[in-house]
Parts: C-alpha cells; structure tokens; sequence
C-alpha cells in the first residue's frame, strides 16, 4: 500500500504533464486557425460583390461568376492533395507556402485590371489556399491530448461555419467602404504575418522529403480530371440545362473517365495521392457523410438568404449583410456552449438536436411571403446558427479524434473535401429546385390569373388607373401584373426548398444510429493516437 501511495504523486505530475498545451504550439496554432479563416472566408467573400467586380473588369455575367467558380474548382482539387503534401513537406513548410502563395494570389487579384487576370490569379489563391484548411484539422487532433478537444474543436468548427457564413457580410463591408479591390488587398498584412508566424512557431512534425520521389502524377492528373469537372458540372449545370449545353456534357464525360481512372490509380499506387482506406473506419466514414450533407445546409443557407434578399426585397450588398450577421453571432456564441456540452453529453446525441433544430429553422421559412424581412428571418436564423454548430463540431471529432495519428492528415484532406462537395451538390440541387419549383408555381397561378377572377381582374384594374397618362397603360398594367405573378412564384419556390431542406435533415438526424458511441472527451491523451 506505501509503494502505491508514493507512486501516486507521480504518475498525476506526469499526466497532468502530458495534458498540459505549449504555450508555443498554442499560439501556433492560433495562427494557422486565422490562416485557414481566411482561406475559407474567400470562397464567398466576393458573392456580395459580384456586380462591381464585374463594371470594374467590363466583364459579362457569365465571365465574373468564374471569379467564384475558379477559385472553388482549384480548392477542391488542392484540398484532398494536403495530405500526400503534409507528410511530405511537414506542417511548417506546408502551411508557409500556402500562406505565401495566397497572399501573392490576392495582390494579384486586387490589381487585376482584365475578367481573364482575376479568373487566374483566383485560381491559384484558391489552389495554394486551400492547404491551410485541412492542415489546421489534422494539426488540432495530433498536437493537442484528448482532454482539451472540447477546445480546439469548437474552434476549428466555429472557423469552418463562421467563414463562409459571414463571406458576404465582410464583403458588403468592404465592397461599400471602399472598393471591390480591397476584398483581395485586406488579405495581404495578415497573410505575411501568418506565413512569418508558422514558419518560426511550428515544430509539430518533420518532413519526409523521399516521398515526393514517388508523387504520382497520373493520381494527380486523374483526381484533377474528376474534382475539377464534377465541380464545373454542378456549378453550371442547373443554368444551361445540364447534359444540353456541350461544354457541361464534355466535363461530365471527362469526369467520368477521371473518376474511373483516378479510383482504379488510388487503389494500385505503391503510394497513392489520397489513401481512402481511412473510410475503413466506421466513424471517419459515417462522419464524412454527415459533413457531406452538413455542408449543403452550410452553403446552401449562405446563398439562399441572400438571393431571397436580393431578388425579393431589393436588398443591397451592405444591407445582405447586416441581415445574415445573425446567424454569424449565434455559432460565435454557441462555440463555447459546444464545447462544454461535449465534455458531459453523448456527442451522437448533439448531432441529432443539432441536424433537428437546422430542420426546425428550415421548416419555420417554409411560410415565407415577399414581406419577410430581418425580423421575420431572426428566429429562423438563430436556429439555423445553434444546428449548424451542435451538428459541425462533434463531427469533427467523431471523424478524426479516433484514427490512428499517422492517418490523420490524410483523413483530414476528406473529410474537408466531403464539405466542399456537399456544398456544391447542395447549390446545384437548390438551384435546380428553385428553378424548376418557379416554373411549376408559375404555370399554376396564371391558370388562376383569369378574366373571371374577380381578385386578378381587381388587381389589372388599379394597375391601369395608377398608370394612365404614361402611355399603353393597359399594356403596362398586364406587364406589371405578369411580374407581380412571377415574383410570387419565386417567393413559393424559396418557400418548397426550404420544406426540402427541413425533411432532409429531420431524415439525416437518424444516421446518428450508425455511429459507434465515441470514447469520453475527458479521456487521457494517449488515447488520441
């Protein structure tokens, strides 16, 4: 009993030892989390701005939305290729370059004086920017013990949300105080401070600089193939019919072929490009289809508030922004609700009430007319903030806390990916939904719209009254009554992919089950590796 007693005193030093974080690693890591904020913040940062981009480039319509479809086509590509890239070159030098080659990418852009400079300059910023993302992920759950997850991760998770959330907002901003090139010019002092930061605070790792000796270019080549045409097809897809136009029906062919080839390479590489075989784990698999799905809430909201504000209410940029800010308080708020729920609640259990209270702020705009504005919109924002933060964070862990340490920065680039993809899908799916719904709605109610509907004929009348004097003004009054009938079949449209979207993640909420119940979050270090 007296050894025992002895003993004691130190093995609590050493655990608490072990446990304790380095104020040099914190502080790091620290950096690297603003590194991939802004990263991700620039996937959405000039949404809000595409007009004055594109009178300050003379570009066409069709030319600027390649401002944002570039960059998100190079990001994922270079996402799942981090982690082939973190192993080979090390944390240090991998986020340094990343850095570096962002912040040059953004002065590029912000001088960029042609559609054909900024569309390559956005390129490349999406391209090296995009290793900051998953090397963040994979760095929190590789330095850090199992006992301070419930603190890195609601941080990481707060990034991941808040970013694209809030894109808009920032951009509205800055677009209206100064000028669209500061959306690229903003990034330059805070990309040189990181790229100096990480490059003299990470010690997490060393590089294995053999391993490029065996890159394998083909995997390189095919993955590029099939990312790059599967993001091009689902950007474009729902505006020029799918399959019909050439240009989409070529990328899906060589997207295709890509992916046949890309999964054939993986799979008999002596070192693949990207390892799948981390979807052996259960959970990294389950958590990945639920950041899948997760992402088409993320990015879907974040560009179906604002084109319901733009087309409906006639809001401005700035105006887009203030409104949507909501949702971004809220998860700034919920983070730390999070992760303390984390430390005493099943984390299964929070993704549920997290993907159910996501359904039940969908659900509440299933009701929306052309008068909702922000306050009608509060609630249903505040909800869509809490689902998306109790449903993002635990993910994380359950995804990545469990796998073996040498496997995570490859799982990482993934399950990252996974959340890209799933915005896109959701994009092209909403897209399609609001189109064909409109369509739908339109047809419906100008079957209504007759000489013996006594409201309608009401309506035409007035319209005609308010009008005369100002030419044809019975011709003007049908063209006013034509656009009121179209605005309402747009509103009703917006009205079904909500309900779409609340059935589906009432329905995601049972893939809990099929997660094995993870092990505590106050669980000793050791156990994370």
């Amino acid at each position: 009993m007296a050894d025992a007693t002895t003993a004691s005193p130190s093995m609590m030093t050493g655990a608490s030892e072990s446990e304790r974080i380095q104020p040099k690693r914190l502080f790091a890591f620290i950096i690297m989390v603003f590194g991939m904020f802004m990263a991700i913040l620039d996937i959405q940062v000039v949404s809000a701005s595409l007009t004055e981009i594109q009178a300050g480039l003379s570009a066409s319509s069709t030319e600027v939305s390649w401002v944002q479809t570039a960059y998100l086509i190079a990001e994922v590509i270079a996402i799942p290729l981090s982690g082939f890239l973190s192993r080979a070159l090390g944390t240090r030098l991998l986020f340094a370059i990343s850095a570096f080659g962002f912040t040059a990418s953004s002065l590029f852009c912000g001088f960029a004086s042609t559609i054909e400079q900024m569309i390559l300059w956005r390129a490349l910023q999406g391209f090296l920017g995009a290793g900051m993302i998953p090397t963040v992920f994979a760095s929190a759950y590789t330095i850090f013990p199992r006992s301070k997850f419930y603190i890195v991760a609601p941080v990481i998770g707060l990034v991941a949300t808040l970013a694209p959330t809030v894109g808009p907002t920032v951009g509205g901003y800055i677009t209206d105080l100064m000028s669209w090139h500061w959306l690229f010019f903003i990034n330059i002092v805070p990309g040189v401070i990181i790229t100096i930061g990480v490059l003299w605070l990470i010690d997490f790792d060393q590089p294995n600089f053999a391993l490029l000796d065996r890159f394998d270019w083909w995997g390189l080549i095919f993955m590029g193939g099939f990312l790059g045409s599967l993001e091009y097809v689902l950007e474009e897809g729902p505006q020029y019919e799918w399959l019909q136009d050439t240009s989409v029906a070529i990328c899906a062919a060589i997207g295709f072929v890509s992916a046949v080839a890309f999964f054939w390479r993986v799979l008999t590489a002596e070192e693949p490009i990207v390892d799948l075989y981390a979807f052996s784990n259960r959970n990294f698999a389950v958590g990945c289809v639920l950041q899948f799905c997760i992402g088409i809430g993320l990015y879907g909201l974040t560009y179906v508030y604002p084109r319901y504000l733009a087309e409906i209410r006639g809001y401005s940029a700035l105006m887009i922004g203030e409104t949507m800010f909501i949702s971004g308080m809220t998860m700034f708020f919920m983070a730390p609700v999070v992760g303390r729920l984390m430390q005493k609640v099943d984390l299964r259990y929070i993704i549920a009430f997290g993907l159910v209270t996501f359904a039940l702020g969908s659900w509440q705009m299933t009701w929306i007319t052309r008068e909702y504005d922000f306050y009608e919109l509060l609630v249903p924002q505040i909800l869509r903030g809490i689902g998306m933060m109790c449903a993002m964070v635990p993910t994380n862990n359950i995804a990545l806390a469990t796998l073996p340490q040498d496997r995570v920065k490859n799982a990482s680039g993934l399950f990252n990916l996974m959340r890209n993809l799933g915005g896109a899908v959701g994009l092209a799916l909403i897209n399609e939904a609001l189109n064909d719904r409109t369509d739908l709605h339109i047809s419906r109610l100008q079957d209504r719209v007759t000489w013996g509907n006594t409201t309608a004929v009401e309506t035409l009348n007035n319209f005609a009254q308010r009008l005369q004097g100002m030419g044809d003004a019975t011709t003007m009054a049908m063209k006013q009554l034509s656009q009121l009938v179209h605005r309402q079949a747009q509103v009703m449209s917006y009205g079904d992919a909500f309900f779409m979207l609340s059935l589906f993640y009432v329905g995601l909420s049972l893939l809990v089950l099929f997660v094995n119940k993870p092990p505590s979050m106050t669980a000793g270090g050791g156990d994370a590796h």
